[in-house]
């Protein structure tokens, strides 16, 4: 059995979702496996993982949006408020989806679907620096 591990930086514009399924991908053809699995952990707790439809980008708008209202900002009852308004609301964002992933690669690339792809959920206003342990197993 074959191991890969790698970092990735990503570099977020602030809140919102940005596609990483290709610099995965390059991860993957890089391990030489044709047949595992991909494990991808965010080492973040205002930032996620989400798999989503890559064609049409307004049900990427539409998810944005709802987590905007799901989450709000100046809610009274949070106490944790010393890093800015948007910093509560992006651990909760954060709880509510993933900082972790598993996709099966076969025939030596991910095995998603014709419309999937994989995406930093960035939760705080200001562009960050996102690492991502790519780790690759399998034959």
């Amino acid at each position: 059995m074959k191991q890969c591990q790698d970092v990735i930086s990503v570099h977020s514009r602030g809140q919102g979702l940005c596609e990483i399924t290709s610099e995965i991908e390059t991860v993957v053809k890089g391990s030489n496996v044709e047949t595992g699995m991909c494990y991808l952990f965010l080492r973040h707790t205002s930032a996620s993982l989400v798999i989503q439809e890559n064609a049409d980008p307004s049900a990427r708008h539409d998810l944005e949006q709802y987590f905007l209202r799901i989450a709000p900002e100046g809610d009274p009852a949070y106490t944790h408020t010393m890093e800015g308004r948007d910093d509560m609301p992006a651990h909760l964002k954060t709880a509510l989806t993933h900082t972790s992933e598993q996709i099966p690669i076969r025939n030596g690339r991910l095995g998603l679907g014709t419309w999937q792809g994989v995406y930093l959920f960035e939760h705080r206003y200001r562009p960050q620096t996102r690492e991502l342990i790519v780790h690759v197993m399998g034959t």
